[in-house]
């Protein structure tokens, strides 16, 4: 079986990435440490970014790649 791969929307072409996000403990989000090195990505003419690290998937929110409603 595979997992669903974690995808975020976003209004800005240029994101980072440091594989905490959504990572949750009692005093909030994880700190960076318990992710990958923070990487910085540009989505490009296809709307979307993946990170090379942990396979996120940034899409730009209006681009041809946003199926949202």
């Amino acid at each position: 079986m595979t997992t669903a791969r974690e995808t975020s929307r976003t209004t800005s072409a240029r994101v980072c990435c440091d594989g905490a996000n959504g990572i949750r403990t009692t005093g909030g989000f994880a700190p960076a440490a318990l992710g990958h090195p923070r990487v910085w990505l540009e989505i490009d003419a296809r709307g979307y970014a993946d990170c090379g690290y942990c396979d996120h998937r940034f899409v730009l929110a209006g681009g041809p790649a946003d199926t949202a409603d």
